[in-house]
């Protein structure tokens, strides 16, 4: 659904999946008074990374300060479209990303001119190595020119001016190479802002020889992924998926989908795990309970807490695995936990980076960290976060390039 910001349709963000008060966001703004990004090294456990450092990726970072037509989106996400998603294997092809609420116009002089919102966009990236000339920002327009979305809700479950946010995917070489995306239907409510809901998990399905925008072969279908647990709260699978099978490059492969759900309060992590053939068959979707794969959604057991609705599980050199996050979904640390397996367990909570915009007018908030390890190196690991602020309805407006998404590199020690 797209809606011009003036005429006073509040924002889709997917900043929280969830709803949130203002002095909520007041508090985190007020605790976040932070000095520039650090080379932190914690106290070291078994479970913690002995030594790591962080560096701003400035190049990544500039390439989507824009002024013309995309000038800010969040939801990022990354697909190399052979189908790999081993470290760097976007270096000799190309990789999608997908963008969420996407801000439409012209930017001259920090005034935004044509001002419009959709709620997705794509890019089209070659090779890893980030320029003007290799990654190409891509919106799509109606037959008047005007900006519309790739992807809105056309399920039997959806309803009239819901919307989706994108979610994590990949790209399944045992049906054909199609890009299987999680889309979160989302309503909102009234139009105060951060007054929203998501109604449901919907699976968008585009073919493998319809990889190129406007993918207008895709497939949509509702998916019981949305879960309302009396014990656990409620929430979505979609956040993070992971490909742990030979063909996706995965170093200890045992021929599952790995796929990460976040259920609010206190943003708990669940996992669910699948066979790539079997993939948009949900009955065979199995659900870790805690003790062992269970058939039913509903007793899923939380594998870790205070992580942020899209996050990211990448295998490292020494077989643990790597989840990235923005701790308690939004705030001032990008923090990590290392994981024995896929679904874990995953070790404590550790800090790696402070967000240094926290300091910039208007005064920013960032969430929704994650990894991508396509475009990422031998030797660091490209991580991506967003930034909105409290009153984006009228900071975009005056602040336009406050909401976009920003990078830094994570160099891993031995």
């Amino acid at each position: 659904m797209e809606r011009d910001m003036r005429s006073g349709k509040n924002k889709s963000g997917n900043m929280l999946k969830t709803n949130i008060t203002q002095p909520a966001i007041w508090l985190v703004m007020l605790y976040c008074i932070i000095p520039q990004w650090v080379v932190a090294q914690p106290a070291h456990s078994a479970d913690t990374l002995r030594s790591f450092n962080t560096r701003d990726a400035e190049i990544w970072t500039q390439l989507f300060y824009r002024k013309g037509d995309w000038f800010g989106a969040d939801g990022i996400f990354s697909f190399s479209l052979d189908g790999s998603e081993s470290i760097g294997a976007g270096i000799n092809g190309n990789t999608l990303l997908t963008f969420s609420d996407t801000m439409t116009g012209d930017v001259k002089d920090d005034t935004v001119y044509n001002f419009n919102m959709v709620n997705n966009s794509v890019a089209m990236v070659q090779g890893i190595h980030p320029s003007e000339q290799t990654v190409n920002i891509l919106l799509n327009y109606d037959g008047e020119g005007n900006p519309v979305n790739y992807f809105s809700p056309e399920t039997a479950d959806s309803r009239l001016g819901e919307y989706y946010w994108m979610g994590d995917g990949f790209i399944n070489k045992e049906d054909g190479n199609s890009l299987n995306i999680f889309g979160y239907r989302v309503v909102d409510r009234s139009e105060e802002s951060w007054d929203f809901e998501v109604k449901g998990v919907t699976l968008i399905t585009i073919p493998g020889n319809d990889l190129q925008p406007p993918f207008g072969a895709h497939q949509q279908v509702d998916t019981p992924l949305f879960m309302d647990i009396p014990a656990l709260g409620k929430g979505t699978f979609g956040s993070g998926v992971y490909v742990n099978t030979d063909w996706a490059g995965a170093p200890n492969p045992d021929g599952y989908v790995y796929v990460y759900g976040v259920l609010d309060p206190n943003k708990k992590m669940v996992v669910a795990r699948v066979k790539p053939s079997y993939f948009r068959a949900f009955d065979q979707w199995r659900f870790w309970d805690g003790r062992a794969w269970n058939r039913d959604i509903n007793k899923v057991a939380p594998v870790a807490n205070h992580v942020s609705n899209e996050l990211s599980v990448t295998p490292l050199k020494n077989g643990r695995y790597l989840l990235v996050f923005q701790l308690d979904g939004i705030g001032e640390y990008t923090a990590i936990r290392l994981g024995d397996s896929p679904s874990g367990p995953f070790g404590p909570i550790q800090k790696i980076r402070k967000v240094p915009e926290l300091t910039e007018p208007p005064g920013i908030i960032p969430y929704n960290a994650k990894a991508h390890p396509v475009l990422s190196t031998d030797d660091e690991l490209l991580i991506s976060y967003n930034t909105i602020t409290l009153d984006y309805f009228n900071d975009i407006l005056n602040y336009p390039h406050s909401y976009r998404p920003r990078f830094f590199w994570l160099k891993v020690g031995d």
